[in-house]
């Protein structure tokens, strides 16, 4: 069990951990932007994470660059 950190531009930092689904970390960034976590995509270049997926399996750790879109 890792714990990652996840921070945007606005400066938000969200703490999340390796075996965290990628809808989990979706849940976490809506509830600190006000928006519905369904309507958020993330990417790493071409690739956009699905929300079953854990955060380990994409080798997600501290410090990666995300692409957030809201659809």
């Amino acid at each position: 069990m890792q714990r990652e950190g996840c921070s945007e531009a606005r400066g938000l930092a969200i703490a999340v951990l390796t075996e965290d689904s990628i809808r989990d970390l979706k849940k976490l960034i809506a509830a600190q932007t006000g928006t519905r976590w369904d309507k958020i995509v993330l990417k790493k270049w071409y690739t956009i994470f699905k929300d079953h997926v854990t955060l380990g399996d994409y080798e997600i750790h501290d410090g990666m660059n995300l692409e957030l879109y809201y659809q």
